[in-house]
């Protein structure tokens, strides 16, 4: 599943440690979600959308195959 997940970190000009330390996850965490290696659990999707004040469809591109 693709994610704007590095696009909104850097429109609010904040680190992969920075967003990692403000949802409780490691950087290797973020970095996995940014590379696309690595699917975030419903309640991470969440904590996300939140954290970047949108919608999770907004952080997450779902293509129906």
């Amino acid at each position: 599943m693709e994610n704007r997940i590095k696009e909104l970190r850097k429109q609010k000009n904040i680190t992969q440690e920075n967003l990692a330390d403000a949802l409780s996850v490691t950087r290797q965490t973020i970095i996995s979600l940014e590379g696309g290696r690595y699917n975030a659990s419903l309640q991470l999707a969440y904590k996300l959308a939140k954290f970047f004040g949108v919608k999770i469809e907004d952080v997450f591109i779902f293509e129906e195959e």
